[in-house]
C-alpha cells in the first residue's frame, strides 16, 4: 500500500518539478532581456487576429483522428475477412496507421488555415 502513495507523490513532485523549471527559467530569460534593452514586444508570440482559435484546431484534428481510427477499424476488418490475416495483427496496425494518417492531414490543414490569414 506505501508503494501506490509514493508513485503517486512522485508523479506529482516531478509534475511540479517541470512547471517550476520552466516558469522559472523563461522569468530569468526575460529578466535577463529587459536587462540588455530588449523590447517587449519579443515576449507577445502573436496578435489575436493572425492565429486560429484552439477550438477549431482541436475540433479538426480530433475529427480526423476519429475518421482515421474508423477507417482503421473498417481496413482491418476487410483484410482479416478478405485476405484471412490474423485480426491480431492486422486490426491495431491498421488503426495506427489511418489513425496516424489523419492526424498527420490534420497537420497539415492546419497549417495551410495559418498560412490563409
Amino acid at each position: 500500500m506505501g508503494g501506490e502513495i509514493i508513485v503517486f507523490v512522485g508523479f506529482f513532485g516531478v509534475i511540479f518539478g517541470i512547471a517550476y523549471l520552466y516558469l522559472s527559467t523563461r522569468n530569468k530569460e526575460r529578466l535577463a532581456l529587459i536587462e540588455k534593452g530588449a523590447e517587449a514586444s519579443i515576449f507577445v508570440r502573436g496578435k489575436k487576429g493572425h492565429t486560429q482559435p484552439i477550438w477549431k484546431v482541436l475540433t479538426l484534428n480530433l475529427a480526423l483522428l476519429l475518421m482515421g481510427i474508423g477507417a482503421g477499424v473498417m481496413l482491418g476488418g476487410m483484410l482479416s475477412e478478405l485476405l484471412g490475416l490474423d485480426e491480431d495483427f492486422v486490426m491495431p496496425g491498421s488503426i495506427f496507421l489511418l489513425a496516424g494518417t489523419g492526424l498527420l492531414i490534420g497537420f497539415f490543414l492546419t497549417r495551410k488555415m495559418d498560412r490563409e490569414d
